[in-house]
């Protein structure tokens, strides 16, 4: 648990510091620019996301499920290229349908997608660093710095290459960190393999489960670890490693571009039925909502590959036991968070301009709704984590209808209001259900005797 610890408060900082990043740039656009500018910037970069998310095919957590149940090196290498083929391929179409209303962010596409896809690689060894030091602080510290430059300057039409331009690092940086992540698994050996076999018995040595490294050889380990990262980079291409990813993978990659789409899809409907003034006073009102998407965001990556080593070696009780303990962590996290929002509503809206503050009803349905998603835990995680990949693909698809129906017969007559409470609906809907599929299959619930365990101090100072 003090690794979970350690990689769960990393995954939290990250998205704590990336979220107020996005609700500094929202106030610094709301500030600059009138509302119909406003609004058509936020629609750009709503309708980007989108466009990313549904091109990932969600194969970032196909590759986390993949590395994260592989022996040693054997084959990752090829599980990489199986995913980042297919995503480009589909970044590029959707750059080219996409450029009219996007410009220069439809090039963007492709970039954005790889480097998530890389990202993602990386945390399947376990490891939260890269994610933490370039998804959750570099890129959004960029893309404030370049947005604030561009609202100095006064010109709407520079805000999209500013937002968009940190991309650019996004995909070289990750790729390094990946070359750094390979490394043997604890307790594992390496396969048998006559070009690294020379260096087998050192390293296995001194990852043994419960064995130290001393200082003194902590060089030589380096050098072997990094050797045999260039050598698992070098493997041919593995038959059959695609059929074993996107066997996974394929359900998720609905599902996945079904959540990129539920996640925005609601800017892009009220800028379409409203108006962009709309959208902007949208937008403004519900970016608290990013606090608890990233902070489940941050929990689900560190603790992901080891519910799938649970569940995959069946330990429905160690499951249930990071189930629970990652709950209520989101819950002691994101509660107050809510209640705070929901108090100073009022004068917290005024922040973005006076025109704003008429948007307090959408903040209390927002405080409600996300004070019930959180109590839910990662649900949508655990269940494929447990391989349920086409049950959480009905459970999205039944989400985004609530919201879209809701949204086209409210949205017209009631605005920003009308699109809460569509998103709110699906947002129940898509927490409530899962929740009752692993009660009645596996009977994990997201809260029990685990629960009060994980708020004693002694499991944070473990970390």
């Amino acid at each position: 648990m003090a690794a979970v610890t350690r990689g769960s408060v990393a995954g939290v900082m990250g998205a704590v510091f990336s979220a107020l990043a996005q609700f500094v740039l929202v106030v610094v656009v709301t500030r600059a620019f009138p509302a119909p500018e406003a609004g058509a910037f936020f629609t750009a970069t709503a309708l980007s996301l989108m466009a990313a998310g549904v091109a990932k095919l969600d194969a970032g957590n196909g590759l986390v499920y993949v590395i994260a149940r592989t022996t040693g090196y054997h084959g990752i290498s090829g599980y990489i290229r199986a995913a980042l083929v297919p995503c480009l391929v589909a970044a590029s179409a959707a750059g080219v349908l996409l450029y009219p209303r996007l410009g220069v962010l439809a090039v963007l596409l492709p970039v954005m997608v790889a480097g998530d896809v890389l990202l993602a690689a990386t945390r399947g060894f376990g490891t939260m660093r890269p994610t933490v030091l370039l998804d959750g602080l570099l890129l959004p510290a960029c893309q404030l710095c370049l947005v604030t430059w561009a609202a100095l300057t006064g010109a709407a039409e520079w805000l999209p290459p500013a937002w968009g331009a940190p991309y650019l690092l996004l995909p070289i940086l990750a790729g390094a960190a990946l070359r750094h992540s390979y490394r043997t698994p604890r307790g594992q050996e390496l396969p048998r393999s006559p070009d690294i076999a020379p260096q087998r018995s050192s390293l296995a040595r001194v990852t043994a489960r419960g064995q130290g490294v001393p200082r003194s050889h902590l060089p030589r380990v380096a050098a072997q670890r990094s050797s045999l990262a260039r050598v698992a980079l070098r493997r041919p291409y593995l038959s059959g490693a695609a059929r074993d990813l996107w066997r996974y993978t394929a359900p998720r990659s609905v599902a996945g571009a079904i959540q990129a789409v539920f996640q925005r899809l609601d800017v892009v409907i009220v800028a379409l039925l409203a108006g962009p003034a709309q959208a902007a006073v949208y937008t403004a009102a519900t970016r608290f909502k990013v606090v608890g998407q990233l902070a489940n965001q941050g929990l689900a990556q560190a603790v992901q590959p080891r519910l799938v080593r649970a569940l995959a070696d069946g330990e429905p009780e160690r499951a249930g036991e990071l189930y629970q303990t990652t709950t209520a962590w989101l819950v002691l996290l994101t509660w107050p968070v809510w209640v705070a929002y929901a108090a100073l509503a009022p004068w917290l809206l005024t922040v973005f301009g006076p025109s704003y503050g008429a948007a307090v009803p959408v903040a209390l349905v927002l405080a409600g709704t996300m004070m019930v998603a959180t109590a839910c835990g990662m649900v949508d995680v655990v269940l494929t984590a447990a391989g349920h990949t086409s049950t959480s693909l009905v459970n999205l698809v039944v989400a985004i209808c609530c919201t879209v129906a809701l949204d086209v017969a409210l949205v017209p007559s009631q605005g920003a209001f009308g699109a809460v409470v569509g998103w709110s609906a699906g947002v129940l809907v898509k927490n409530l259900l899962p929740l009752w599929q692993l009660h009645r299959r596996y009977g994990l619930h997201p809260f029990g005797r685990h629960t009060l365990a994980a708020l004693r101090p002694r499991t944070w100072a473990a970390a």
